[in-house]
């Protein structure tokens, strides 16, 4: 298990950042993002997503009502879970959890998966500090390995 953490001035910084995950991520891979609300989830997700379908201008909205948003992407779904206002993991089946493991798993709010909490994801913690954004990283060394 591999750790690191960066501070992040500004979105565009963010952005790079999940560009770059978005890059080594692969079929099979959970992202769990934590932190406040207004800490920059979403913010994070966007530009993941957005990298790895390769469209700057995709919309991407917030799954917080829906809670859980599918992209086509060629070589796997990219699924976008926002578990705020899941009632409990039982609630997981009908949100296909298992079928969306196939693809690429982005979760925010994943303290909400209970039991169904993938032991080998990446877990991005995002807090707010007076120099912006504090984003820790911890998961397999595959994620932090030179290109």
């Amino acid at each position: 298990m591999s750790d690191s953490s960066l501070i992040s001035p500004d979105e565009a910084t963010t952005a790079e950042l999940a560009a770059q995950l978005a890059i080594r991520a692969r079929p099979g891979d959970v992202l769990c993002l934590s932190g406040p609300l207004g800490a920059g989830k979403s913010t994070f997700a966007r530009a993941f997503i957005r990298a790895r379908c390769k469209n700057p201008a995709l919309e991407v909205p917030s799954p917080t009502f829906t809670l859980v948003q599918i992209y086509e992407h060629h070589d796997g779904n990219i699924w976008h879970f926002d578990l705020w206002r899941l009632t409990g993991p039982e609630a997981l089946e009908e949100l296909a959890w298992d079928e969306a493991q196939a693809g690429i798993v982005l979760v925010e709010w994943p303290e909400r998966l209970g039991a169904q909490m993938p032991l080998n994801s990446l877990s991005i913690t995002i807090s707010l500090n007076p120099a912006g954004r504090e984003i820790r990283l911890q998961g397999d060394s595959r994620w932090f390995d030179a290109s």
